[in-house]
C-alpha cells in the first residue's frame, strides 16, 4: 500500500475500501462547499458510490495510469488528492485535489500538493506537472500559484459545470523549475 509521510500532521495515503465510509462522511458534510466547484457531488449520495470511487481509484492504480490518495490530517481524511491521469509516454500528470470545508485554512493542501509534486518529480521522474482550476475558484487556483507553477493560459469553457460552462486555468511545471530543496527527502 502506498503513503507518504508530508509533515507530522499531514500523510497522503492510498484510498482502501474501508475508508468509504470516513470519506463519504466528509464528502457529505462539505457537499455544498464542494459543489460549487465538483460536478460529481450530486452524484455521490450514498457510501456505496464513495466504494465505486475508491475500487476505480485501486484499479487505475493497479494498471499505472493514476494514483488517488485520501489526505490524512492528523489521522483522519481531510481531502483527496492524485495523479488523475500519468502520462509514462511524456512523463508528464494532472493532480487534483478536494479538501473539506472544515479543513480549509490550515496549510494542509499547500503541503499536499508540495509533496506530491516533488514525488512526481523525484520518484515517477516525471518531467511536467500540471495542475487545472475553474477561473472562479480562488482558492484552488492559489495553490499553483503559491508554490510557482506557471500560469500557462485559459481553457474556454472547459467543464460543464451543471448548468453553465466554466473556463480553466491551466499551471504547469517542470521538473528543471521545481526548487531543489523540495525534493528533499522525498
Amino acid at each position: 500500500m502506498f503513503t507518504y509521510q508530508v509533515d507530522e500532521e499531514v500523510e497522503l495515503k492510498l484510498m482502501e475500501l474501508s475508508d468509504a465510509e470516513e470519506l463519504f462522511a466528509l464528502t457529505d458534510s462539505s457537499r455544498e462547499y464542494l459543489r460549487e466547484f465538483l460536478r460529481w457531488v450530486d452524484g455521490t449520495t450514498r457510501k456505496e458510490d464513495t466504494q465505486a470511487f475508491i475500487q476505480s481509484g485501486l484499479q487505475q492504480f493497479a494498471d499505472n495510469k493514476s494514483l488517488t490518495t485520501a489526505i490524512l490530517y492528523q489521522g483522519k481524511i481531510a481531502g483527496v488528492i492524485g495523479f488523475h491521469e500519468i502520462n509514462w509516454n511524456n512523463k508528464s500528470a494532472s493532480i487534483g485535489y478536494w479538501l473539506g470545508e472544515n479543513h480549509q485554512g490550515k496549510g494542509i493542501m499547500s503541503r499536499s500538493v508540495k509533496a506530491l509534486t516533488s514525488y512526481g518529480f523525484a520518484r515517477l521522474d516525471l518531467n511536467r506537472i500540471e495542475i487545472r482550476a475553474a477561473a472562479e475558484n480562488v482558492k484552488s487556483r492559489a495553490i499553483p500559484e503559491k508554490l510557482g507553477f506557471t500560469k500557462e493560459g485559459c481553457i474556454r469553457q472547459a467543464e460543464r459545470l451543471y448548468d453553465h460552462f466554466v473556463d480553466h486555468v491551466v499551471y504547469g511545471m517542470l521538473a528543471a523549475e521545481w526548487p531543489h530543496e523540495y525534493k528533499k527527502n522525498t
